[in-house]
Order: C-alpha cells, then sequence, then structure tokens
C-alpha cells in the first residue's frame, strides 16, 4: 500500500524469500491472471474459485499450468476469462501425491472473513477521493515525535467520544486529529494492522482482544478494525482513509510489521505453498 513506511530492508534480512514477493492475482473486467511459486517438487496447482468468502460451494475449479525456474522453484499459472470482480479463491497444491489444503496464497492483498479466502478486488475500487494526491509527510528522523499505539486500544473506550470505536476509521475523526496535534505528535507508530488469526471477524461481539502478534495474511489490514469484516473493499479503502487523514495534517504512518512471527506452523499459508521454505529448522530438525 503506497505512503507506508514499510522496512524493507528489515523485511530482506528476516525472510530472504522476499524476493519471491508477486502479485498472485492481476484483475481486469475481462479477465482475471493467477499465479503461485512454489518448490520445484510441487506436482500440481487447483485453483478453486467461491461466490462467498467464507462456506459456500466451489464454483470453478482450474488447473493451474507450470513452468519450470532457472532457481528451481516452479511458477503455476492460469487465466480465467469473464469479470470476476466480488469472487473469492483458493490455492491447493500437491506435494508427494497429496494436496495440503487450500491457502489463498503467500501475498494476498485482499481477502473474505477471516482471510482463509483470498478476495478477487479492484484496488481502484478501495481508493478514497483523493487518494492519487496522497503524500507522505517530509520530517527528518531526528524530529520525529512518535505517539505508539493499538488501533482498538486508542479509541474503544467510551470517553474517546470517538463514532468507530476500535477500527480504522477513529484515527480519521477530527476529535482524533486534534488530539494527536495537541501532544505535537508527527508520527504514530500503530501495533500490527494486517490480517491476524486469533480473533474471528465473524463473532466481534465476543470482543476478544489480540495486539496482532500472530499474523495469518501479512499484506492485507485486519477485517476486525474495519466496519464490515465481509467485504474485503472496506477494511482497504477504510486503512487508506485513516492514512490520508493523518498525512493530511502532517502525521507520518509507522507501521509494526512482524514478518518474524506467525500464528501457527502446519496450518500457515507459507507451509501450505512451500512446506519448510520459509521456516528455520534445528539440527535435530525441530523448528527453531
Amino acid at each position: 500500500m503506497k505512503n507506508i513506511i514499510i522496512f524493507s530492508l528489515l523485511l530482506a534480512l528476516i525472510v530472504p524469500q522476499v524476493a519471491m514477493a508477486r502479485d498472485e492475482v492481476n484483475y481486469t473486467p475481462q479477465g482475471s491472471h493467477f499465479e503461485l511459486l512454489t518448490l520445484g517438487s510441487a506436482q500440481a496447482v487447483k485453483l478453486r474459485l467461491y461466490d462467498a468468502g467464507a462456506a459456500g460451494k466451489v464454483v470453478k475449479t482450474v488447473s493451474l499450468k507450470a513452468a519450470s525456474q532457472p532457481d528451481g522453484y516452479k511458477l503455476w499459472s492460469a487465466d480465467v476469462k469473464g469479470d470476476l470482480k466480488g469472487r473469492f479463491y483458493t490455492f491447493d497444491v500437491k506435494y508427494a501425491g497429496k494436496f495440503r489444503g487450500e491457502t489463498p496464497g503467500v501475498w494476498a492483498k485482499a481477502v473474505g472473513v477471516n482471510g482463509r479466502r483470498g478476495a478477487i478486488v479492484d484496488m481502484r475500487d478501495t481508493d478514497p477521493q483523493g487518494w492519487e494526491r496522497d503524500r507522505r509527510p517530509r520530517v527528518a528522523p531526528h524530529d520525529w515525535v512518535i505517539y505508539e499505539m493499538h488501533h482498538r486500544d486508542f479509541s474503544i473506550d467510551a470517553s474517546s467520544g470517538l463514532e468507530h470505536k476500535g477500527k480504522f476509521l477513529a484515527l480519521s475523526e477530527p476529535r482524533a486529529i486534534e488530539h494527536l496535534l495537541q501532544l505535537g505528535v508527527n508520527a504514530v507508530h500503530i501495533l500490527p494492522s494486517f490480517d491476524y488469526a486469533s480473533i474471528d471477524e465473524s463473532k466481534l461481539e465476543l470482543n476478544r482482544y489480540n495486539w496482532g502478534y500472530d499474523p495469518l495474511n501479512y499484506n492485507v489490514p485486519e477485517g476486525g478494525y474495519s466496519t464490515d469484516p465481509a467485504n474485503p473493499n472496506a477494511r482497504i479503502r477504510e486503512f487508506k482513509q485513516m492514512v490520508q487523514a493523518l498525512h493530511s495534517v502532517g502525521i507520518k504512518v509507522v507501521l509494526d510489521v512482524v514478518y518474524n512471527h506467525t500464528f501457527n506452523i502446519e496450518g500457515s499459508n507459507f507451509q501450505l505453498t512451500m512446506p519448510d521454505e520459509f521456516f528455520r529448522k534445528n539440527p535435530d530438525g525441530t523448528y527453531s
């Protein structure tokens, strides 16, 4: 997402596989291109399309075709004709004669509720008005005055007086902006904002809490902080609105990106896509 500080150098040091980063889905109204990078030992990849972000039957299954890469990996791809906007997808990779299970891939940019299916969106639909003019404030690092915050904690209390308590949009409200400016803040350091696994986005009324250090999809905003977790566009648009509002008054946005964390191993998108490629092991074979 543009105009957000992401420590790409740190990411490259922690996860050398960052060089594999790619758009696994490219949408146009005429058709969508899907691709997935796997280990060279992958035997097949299935693409499944759905009408819903959770539950519901498969509406179409497509077999991806592989092309070997010089580095020993395989790049699988397929083109699906027609306007797929609003539908959802998963990949399923076969290794050693067995499909490992459905995943939205490692690099999903949009997902359905609870992040188990990728969403096919036109990213232009997620842009708030004037987004193309958004610019990162220029503040010399030695002049930064940083407020570290958690999205929910900052605004959830009734005394905040904010409308969108616990949401991205809380930070776009004039009352919140004025509070930060009165403190003399010119940068906010926000605890994990990406899609994490421990909160059931379909049951937010249970009011469970987490700081977000259990990532599921590292490139998608957390649905629990949006006004509609079931709408893939909403979480992205509202995140952009938050950034836009802060930038407009000269406040930089710094994200806490914990690429060295994951919710689990076996069920992670990493393991479902490239078994043991992203996780370090001890000499005895246990995970470090």
